[in-house]
């Protein structure tokens, strides 16, 4: 009764094992990127960063403002800026700074990146269900720790714990998911995990931005972290309960033709690898300069306004389309085009997403946030795209290992160029750097995408059948039976028709 309850509810465990691992990398970004819309309350709590002046009041417009808070350049002149005999401005941590870039970038990718290779080939030998547990375990507690940190480099060594956790997700996850599913559902199922991205990007502005207002249980900014913690101690137990499946053989062969198994390096140095690594490592250093600045960004040219919420749904739910919608369009056109057809897909959308990309840094709060949609929807197909490259194009014993060095050379350039941000911030301004990192770079990544289209193999024919049997006239005996239904044992002669007759043969 039992095993027949469970056979019929069998076709619910690929969703479900789905649903696990991404909710896991989910929250494993979220506690990534929550320093980022936190940093402004963790800096004034803990003291890093620049200090500045800025508006303290929410009642007010900027253009209601005698003289802007940020002329004011030290803490006399700030505090000395009145209307109707109220100070409107404060001296106070803003959250940036080298500081912060050095909190959210390298010390995070630093261990990210060394350890991520470590479990990609940890993972082509050993349990992915269980290494992924114990991933969720590690990351989940070093965010509970978080809230508790006390002073700067506290929160620092807990960033670099967290990603030694976070660093095991796409690799096992990965592999994990490549073996659950399909070729003709991989890339949207690998769209729908690789959403984990955006997805804890995006829950991180609501979060981060007011549940330190409601001040829970007089925690501020910590409640975040405590909250996150504990419910990703929960996904550990639920990863726990996967079965390890049977690894399997996907796109391309994994010998040579000696029949000997390709090595590593020779895997690793294909020309397509190593481009389109580049390529998807410009495309990163543009997503994380966006997403490390934006919130900071948009605080500091629009303080009047309050786009924590546009900013969730900007990412939730037009990022959410656009990923699906690229997995989707990637999986029916590589049937028709192979797997050149992905990397098609790649570089159209980036190229779409790039002028949009602008203009959600140039204009005002409206459309900032209009263009911005539009650009997500376009620009983020890309992540679960690339892995779906990947693994179709690697050999089945170097899986994840070669995802582990793709990802460890992909977040070292795209995790610590955005330090580059804040030298260009002092340079040239905030917006302008945005222009080059953010946009920029999302333009050099669709050319680059672009020309790694031509390294890739096109849809492979198949060869025709050719039918070698001789035709004969007539019919087979042998398909007859007498009248007690058994094939007869003599066989009659079969009568062909006589040939047509020749005209030179022929006597008018």
């Amino acid at each position: 009764m039992l095993s027949t309850v469970f056979q019929k509810l069998q076709f619910l465990y690929k969703p479900y094992a789905l649903a696990v691992v991404s909710i896991g990398y989910v929250l494993g970004e979220l506690g990534h990127y929550l320093i980022g819309v936190t940093s402004k309350a963790t800096a004034e709590d803990l003291h890093y960063g620049d200090i500045s002046c800025q508006l303290n009041s929410t009642t007010l417009a900027i253009v209601d403002l005698p003289i802007q808070c940020e002329v004011a350049k030290n803490q006399s002149f700030c505090e000395s800026l009145e209307l109707n005999g109220s100070r409107y401005c404060e001296w106070n941590y803003n959250g940036l700074g080298l500081d912060y870039q050095i909190l959210a970038g390298p010390s995070f990718i630093a261990v990210f990146t060394i350890v991520g290779v470590a479990l990609g080939v940890a993972a082509d030998k050993y349990n992915r269900v269980r290494l992924l547990t114990i991933c969720t375990v590690i990351f989940s507690v070093a965010i509970v720790l978080m809230g508790a940190v006390k002073e700067y480099w506290h929160l620092v060594v807990l960033r670099m714990v967290l990603a030694a956790g976070e660093a095991g997700c796409n690799p096992l996850a990965t592999g994990l998911l490549s073996d659950w599913f399909p070729e003709e559902q991989r890339g949207l199922v690998m769209s729908i995990f690789n959403w984990g991205i955006y997805g804890g990007y995006g829950i991180a502005f609501p979060v981060g931005r007011y549940i330190p207002k409601v001040n829970i249980g007089n925690l501020g900014w910590r409640a975040c972290y405590y909250g996150a913690g504990i419910i990703g101690l929960i996904v550990a137990c639920l990863t726990f309960t996967l079965t390890e499946p049977k690894r399997k053989t996907i796109g391309e062969e994994e010998t040579n033709s000696n029949g000997k198994k390709v090595p590593v390096w020779k895997v690793i140095l294909q020309p397509r690898i190593i481009i389109l690594c580049l390529a998807a490592s410009i495309r990163h250093c543009g997503g994380m300069c966006f997403a490390y600045n934006c919130d900071l960004y948009y605080r500091d040219y629009f303080p009047d306004y309050d786009l924590g919420w546009w900013l969730f749904a900007v990412t939730i739910v037009i990022g959410s389309i656009g990923v699906v919608v690229g997995g989707v369009v990637s999986d029916k056109f590589v049937r028709k085009m192979g797997i050149r057809s992905r990397v098609a897909c790649l570089a159209i959308s980036q190229i779409i997403a790039t002028p949009f990309a602008f203009g959600s840094v140039y204009f005002t709060p409206l459309w900032a946030m209009i263009t911005l949609g539009i650009s997500y929807f376009f620009a983020e197909m890309w992540f679960g795209i690339v892995f779906a490259v990947v693994v179709e194009i690697v050999p089945l014993h170097l899986r994840s290992t070669t995802i582990g060095a793709f990802l460890f050379v992909m977040n070292n350039i795209g995790g610590n160029l955005p330090i580059l941000v804040e030298p260009t911030r002092m340079a040239i301004g905030f917006r302008e750097s945005l222009y080059i990192f953010y946009a920029g770079f999302y333009g050099i990544s669709s050319i680059m995408f672009f020309l790694t289209m031509f390294l890739m193999e096109g849809n492979k024919k198949e060869p025709k059948k050719i039918n070698n049997v001789k035709q004969e006239f007539g019919y087979d005996n042998n398909v007859f039976t007498n009248d007690d239904g058994r094939a007869p044992t003599l066989e009659l002669p079969r009568i062909y028709p006589p040939p047509s007759h020749q005209i030179e043969n022929s006597r008018l």
